[in-house]
């Protein structure tokens, strides 16, 4: 054979992988297949590091085991049986509830009023949407800390400020009495503006027809916000609401910043139990882990009846 010129053997290999590439290209060229490729990531990550561990800490609920895995014991439902006779559960899970249905509500109602007033474009409402947005883009340990400062019965400036006026100290974050109610208060602070700038997209997406064909009709605003711009943002309402719902129920970081769940455990929610149980001196992550899941089926049935709810709403 010249030189130049392959063996018979090495054309009809490149021939037959020439042929299994363009297979290939053509059976991937489809837009469903593609779309699967471009997602293929995304699943991956969600895979790894959703649905693998959820299953795995299901596993680790009928396990007692520390934080090392030292000597895992089967168990059983045991640790679910322990927690439900357990009264410092039901306490946190109390005071979840608490935290969440006072909460989510208070900054829903803020977020919602003063979503009514920044829709129009202004430079004055988009300046105030960016300061009402900047606390949650802040560190709830960071945000925590400050109200700490803040609220202190000793140096704090709403300390000061009430002995100024002749008013005894509060403790705020120490009275029991108080002490949720604070907390929520700092919540609230922190997460109002997600819920406008939500509420503000909500309401532009509203035809301006609707609000011209009110005010030639001599429609007041207050009667223009019940009767066009609630009933126009209900699919934004309850994503706000399930998403904050969702939040609320997690809340951690910032109880743990200010009152580690004290005092007499007053603020002590679900996520801070399960917490302290995992790794604490005494780690029971198997327990731990079963709280967590109990808490993760309380959310999936909450956020459920929601979804149903708005599906029904948008049918009707």
């Amino acid at each position: 054979l010249p030189e130049d010129r392959p063996p018979l053997y090495h054309q009809q290999g490149v021939r037959s992988m020439m042929d299994w590439l363009k297979r290939v290209r053509n059976y991937w060229s489809s837009g469903s297949r593609t779309g699967y490729v471009m997602v293929a990531p995304a699943i991956l990550v969600l895979l790894i590091f959703n649905i693998i561990p959820l299953f795995a800490s299901f596993g680790i609920s009928l396990l007692d085991v520390n934080v090392l895995f030292n000597n895992p014991k089967f168990v059983g439902i045991q640790n679910y049986l322990e927690a439900f006779r357990t009264p410092r559960f039901w306490n946190s899970l109390k005071n979840t509830f608490i935290f969440t249905f006072l909460e989510v509500p208070c900054q829903m109602a803020i977020g919602l009023a003063l979503a009514a007033v920044l829709t129009r474009n202004k430079w004055v409402n988009k300046l105030f949407r960016s300061i009402y947005f900047l606390p949650i883009i802040c560190s709830a340990t960071a945000v925590g800390i400050m109200w700490q400062l803040i609220l202190n019965s000793n140096i704090g400036y709403v300390s000061w400020m009430l002995r100024s006026i002749g008013l005894p100290k509060i403790s705020f974050l120490k009275d029991p009495e108080i002490a949720m109610y604070t907390v929520i208060f700092m919540s609230v602070w922190r997460s109002f503006g997600i819920s406008t700038i939500i509420f503000v997209a909500g309401m532009q997406e509203v035809p301006a027809e609707l609000y011209e064909s009110a005010d030639l009709d001599g429609a007041s605003k207050f009667r223009e916000f019940f009767s066009i711009t609630l009933p126009g943002i209900i699919p934004t309402i309850y994503f706000v609401l399930i998403t904050r719902l969702i939040g609320s129920m997690q809340v951690f970081d910032l109880i743990f910043v200010t009152t580690g769940g004290g005092p007499n455990f007053r603020t002590e929610t679900m996520v801070n139990y399960i917490y302290s149980r995992a790794f604490s001196s005494d780690t029971r992550l198997g327990y731990a882990t079963a709280m967590s899941e109990c808490l993760f089926a309380i959310i999936l049935i909450i956020s459920i009846l929601f979804y149903r709810r708005m599906l029904k709403d948008e049918q009707a």
